[in-house]
C-alpha cells in the first residue's frame, strides 16, 4: 500500500521559542488555527479543535521537544485524517526559525487531501503572521 504525505516549510523571523509557544499553547493555537479549542501540552494528552459545530478534530500529543519538535496523532476527525500524524520540526538559524510541517499516513490522494494540503499552507501563513505581527488568521477570521 502506498502512503502519502503533506509537507510544507515556513520561515519565520522569530526565535524557535516563540514558534514552539505558538504551537503548544491555547493562546497561540487560537490565533493560528481555530479559536474554539481545548489544548493540552503534555505527552499522551488530547487536544480538541473545533471548526464549526459539526467538525471536531482530536489530536493526541505524542512528542514534545521544547523549541524543536511537536508531534500529534489524529484520533478523531474526518475519516481521512484518522491515524495521520502531524509534526512540526523547528530549526533555528540565526534570527529565523525554519518550520517543517508534515502530515503523514494519508491512504490516498483525494479532493480532501488536496484541500487540506492548501489549508496547511494557510495554517503556516497564519503561524508566521502571529509570531511576527502578533495576530494570526484562525479559521473563524477567514473569508475564503
Amino acid at each position: 500500500m502506498i502512503i502519502f504525505h503533506i509537507e510544507h516549510l515556513q520561515i519565520i523571523n522569530m526565535p524557535a521559542s516563540k514558534v514552539y509557544e505558538a504551537l503548544t499553547t491555547t493562546k497561540g493555537l487560537s490565533e493560528v488555527w481555530t479559536d474554539e479549542l481545548s489544548v493540552n501540552n503534555e505527552i499522551g494528552s488530547v487536544s480538541v479543535f473545533l471548526f464549526g459545530k459539526d467538525d471536531t478534530t482530536k489530536m493526541r500529543i505524542d512528542e514534545l521537544v521544547p523549541n524543536k519538535k511537536i508531534v500529534w496523532h489524529c484520533i478523531e476527525a474526518d475519516p481521512e485524517w484518522i491515524d495521520t500524524v502531524i509534526s512540526f520540526e523547528i530549526e533555528e538559524k540565526g534570527d529565523k526559525s525554519y518550520v517543517t510541517m508534515k502530515q503523514k499516513n494519508w491512504r490516498e490522494v483525494t479532493p480532501f487531501y488536496r484541500f487540506c494540503n492548501y489549508n496547511w499552507g494557510i495554517f503556516l501563513y497564519s503561524l508566521k503572521m502571529y509570531c511576527e505581527e502578533g495576530e494570526g488568521l484562525p479559521y473563524q477570521k477567514r473569508t475564503f
